[in-house]
């Protein structure tokens, strides 16, 4: 009987085991690029950026697609500028490779890449009763590499500033939610609190440093000797240069530590972190990290740490709000929040743009415009 039960028991594990090698060559299997499907005659197109393959920034093709038409709920809106963030590059590559089991196995199920945006709703559809053509707008909407987009009106959308350009607006979805939200909501900094950012110089960094100065809190920005003078413009209170200073061995300790780029480990950080404060990790992991777990290393330390101490830390993810942008919007109006732009790429060197961005040096947002503008 006992032998009975030991090949039961192997037989199971073996067929575990290849249900797991399947699993994983189906999650990380990369098909052929297929070639764009052919047009019908006649209907209305536009330019747009598409990846029919998963890889680097090279899959990624201008191709001539049709211009959507707006539903009743929708706007259409001409794009004049769209940012790109990290986790754009994440989709292109499809890499944590679990990023598959939404995004498309083998090859992406949308091909269409990008999320940030900014334009001028061209036509509404019969319901929409908050915008009309002519208006300024950005926002958040997947396709956003592309001349025309949807959205709905109850969709991640808000109206522009006057006082900002299409470009300065086109940076704010991705980055500018991700700050706001994890400072004000998910801890909750008070003034007076003392909050260290580590990558101030970067998309989500730039943001963070003028939200948390907004809120009240007393900012240390950490960044390169190079960045230094743009994080203290920023409004932060000190600036530390990691080239030359370990921030996770000096003296003072914090309320909040805000990691962009969590290339410190969690324990060092924890040596600066009150005995309550908090650990929120946004970023980390680029191109050449394990495309297993990559992004989710530093992640699940902190997790597994937080059993153990009293700190609270972890990862957050923004989610869609067009309350959260209008309140930037009102920021921005205010002069008390402006996006940092280090370049401008046109539509048909998306493939330079979203190299330069898999650098990480980019100092805040790489936005693509329709028609070339400035380097």
């Amino acid at each position: 009987m006992a032998t009975l039960r030991r090949r039961i028991t192997l037989s199971l594990l073996a067929v575990l085991a290849l249900a797991i090698a399947v699993f994983a060559y189906a999650l990380s299997h990369e098909s052929a690029c297929e070639p764009a499907q052919a047009l019908a005659p006649g209907i209305a197109t536009m330019k747009a950026v598409v990846r029919r393959c998963y890889g680097p920034p090279e899959v990624l093709v201008v191709e001539t697609i049709e211009k959507p038409a707006p539903a009743d709920d929708q706007l259409l809106v001409r794009v004049h500028a769209a940012g790109i963030n990290p986790v754009d590059w994440h989709y292109v590559r499809g890499e944590p490779y679990l990023m598959r089991l939404d995004g498309g196995f083998g090859a992406p199920a949308n091909p269409r890449v990008g999320t940030d945006f900014a334009g001028t709703v061209e036509a509404v559809g019969k319901d929409v009763t908050k915008f009309k053509p002519g208006d300024e707008v950005f926002g958040g909407r997947n396709g956003a590499l592309a001349e025309y987009i949807t959205i709905t009106e109850g969709g991640n959308l808000a109206l522009k500033p006057a006082g900002v350009s299409f470009e300065q607006a086109a940076a704010v979805n991705v980055a500018g939610l991700t700050a706001l939200q994890t400072l004000r909501d998910r801890v909750a900094l008070k003034p007076g609190q003392k909050v260290l950012i580590n990558g101030a110089s970067g998309g989500v960094g730039t943001f963070a440093v003028q939200i948390a100065k907004s809120l009240g809190g007393e900012v240390t920005g950490v960044s390169s000797t190079r960045n230094l003078e743009l994080v203290r413009s920023l409004g932060a209170d000190h600036v530390i240069d990691y080239t030359q200073q370990d921030f996770t061995l000096g003296g003072t300790q914090y309320d909040v530590v805000m990691d962009n780029v969590a290339n410190r480990g969690i324990l060092e950080v924890r040596r600066v972190l009150k005995p309550e404060g908090k650990l929120i990790l946004i970023g980390g992991g680029g191109p050449d990290a394990n495309p297993w777990y990559g992004a989710f290393k530093a992640p699940i330390k902190a997790l597994i740490v937080s059993w153990f101490v009293d700190q609270d830390m972890g990862m957050f993810i923004s989610h869609h709000s067009s309350e959260d942008l209008a309140t930037i919007a009102g920021l921005m109006q205010d002069g008390k929040v402006m996006p940092v732009i280090d370049r401008t790429y046109p539509l048909a060197e998306i493939v330079e743009a979203m190299t330069y961005l898999e650098t990480g040096r980019a100092r805040g947002k790489v936005v693509v415009v329709m028609k070339p503008g400035p380097r």
